[in-house]
């Protein structure tokens, strides 16, 4: 989708030097994923409490250290 919109020259600058991408859209859209990827987790870690897990902890850790080793 191609639009026009203003930015903070200085903030894009500001991310441009901390991140090291060279374009202002590289620059949108990596802050887009970030965003993204944030409020995702927000909503996942509303779930925490909320869901009841039935099964044995310490089965399910033996049964990974056993298939490393």
């Amino acid at each position: 989708m191609r639009t026009n919109i203003e930015l903070d020259d200085l903030l894009v600058a500001k991310a441009q030097k901390l991140t090291g991408i060279k374009t202002k859209r590289e620059v949108i859209d990596t802050a887009l994923h970030a965003l993204v990827r944030l409020k995702e987790q927000s909503s996942a870690k509303a779930l925490r409490g909320k869901l009841k897990w039935d099964g044995n902890l310490d089965e399910s850790r033996q049964g990974r250290a056993n298939a490393g080793g």
